[in-house]
């Protein structure tokens, strides 16, 4: 026993794992190292011999008792098994269907002849900025099926009826057989001649061909909550594909794409934006007009307000999807606006204002006469 590895680490898990955890870490060492995936690979076989006993004793609470206290050395003389292990009794057709299922394309579970509820469809839908942050009602045009009116979603014939299915005496799902290293795995499968239904229309209605459902265009008002951000969905319960034997129908999901605005951005429940500043404003104080998505509202600058100062307009932003009364804030940032295009009266008065605030002279007047003093040198 001493050229054995600790069960735990063979399945890459803690000594305090949970039986799912133990059976996640299994199934995904049985997937990579099956010998029907890895043909001829003595190294994967022997890893899959290796996984499955570790498996075989941690999964079990009594042997995982003994393991944990003796070691490897709790099942010494064990008859039979991989070196020793005895594999009697061990269950493992819980985890081999779920493994052989995924690998084969097997399905587990209720016979699929039983009531299923139908997909679930999928759609989108765009909205202005404005829409999404106070919620808007749509009406979408969409193709939904419906039940045959003619063979009332048998899809048989009138007059006919279907027939169950021989292949699987109408269980809708067939068993496979297969050799494994612990023998006989029983692998279950939905039945190739009847999809799972388990019955067969030999003579088709001719109005939906034996689907048992006509298309049909339907108008469809969806109503979209106010706070509702891009990529997000509103689910319309009972608007999807209709189930099979007696099943409810499924829903509709309708994802939301929201149009950039050309003013506003969004984070979260805030919006962000900018507002221009003139510069007298910056520096004299005065109220301006700020655009918000309630409407223009009236904000006093401070004087000597510097460019890019920001400015919070509380409650101003986007309501929340569980209380539209909460809203987020308005974040404003300010932008002080250099003037262009001056006349040659506001440049002098601009000369003059800069004169008395530096106490120096106009730059561009001395640099002017130096530029006439070159002129006459040359």
């Amino acid at each position: 026993m001493a050229d054995k590895r600790d069960y735990y680490e063979v399945l890459g898990v803690s000594k305090t794992a949970t039986d799912d955890e133990l059976k996640k870490a299994y199934r995904q060492l049985a997937k990579k190292y099956h010998p029907d995936t890895n043909s001829g690979d003595k190294t994967a076989e022997a890893k899959f011999k290796e996984a499955s006993e570790a498996y075989a004793v941690l999964s079990d609470p009594d042997k995982r008792r003994q393991y944990d206290q003796f070691g490897h050395s709790a099942f010494e003389g064990g008859a039979g098994g991989a070196g020793g292990f005895d594999f009697n009794g061990f269950d493992m057709g819980d985890i081999f269907g779920d493994i052989f299922g995924d690998l084969f394309g097997g399905r587990r579970g209720r016979s699929s002849n039983g009531p299923m509820q139908g997909a679930n469809l999928r759609t989108a839908v765009r909205i202005t900025f404005e829409e999404a942050v106070f919620g808007v009602e749509k009406e979408l045009e969409l193709t939904l099926k419906d039940e045959c009116s003619v063979c009332h979603g048998s899809g048989a014939k009138q007059g006919t009826h279907a027939e169950t299915c021989s292949k699987c005496g109408g269980k809708g799902q067939v068993v496979y057989t297969q050799q494994s290293l612990f023998g006989m795995i029983r692998n279950v499968q939905t039945c190739p001649d009847c999809k799972g239904t388990g019955k067969i229309i030999k003579e088709k209605c001719p109005e939906c061909y034996g689907s048992g459902y006509i298309n049909s265009k339907k108008k469809i008002k969806v109503s979209i909550p106010a706070g509702i951000d891009n990529g997000q969905s509103v689910r319309i319960r009972g608007k999807g594909e209709p189930g099979t034997n007696g099943g409810g129908r499924g829903d509709l999901l309708v994802e939301v794409q929201v149009s950039r605005h050309p003013i506003f951005q969004r984070q979260d429940y805030d919006i962000f934006s900018t507002a221009p500043i003139s510069y007298a404003t910056a520096v004299l104080g005065g109220d301006i007009r700020i655009s918000t998505v309630d409407g223009d509202v009236i904000y006093n600058v401070k004087p000597g307000t510097q460019t890019d100062t920001k400015v919070r307009l509380r409650e101003k932003g986007v309501p929340t999807l569980r209380n539209k009364s909460i809203r987020g804030d308005h974040y404003v940032t300010l932008v002080v606006q250099v003037p262009t295009g001056l006349t040659s009266e506001q440049k002098e008065l601009l000369k003059k204002f800069d004169e008395a605030m530096t106490g120096k002279k106009d730059h561009n007047e001395s640099d002017e006469k130096e530029k006439g003093k070159k002129k006459f040198w040359k």
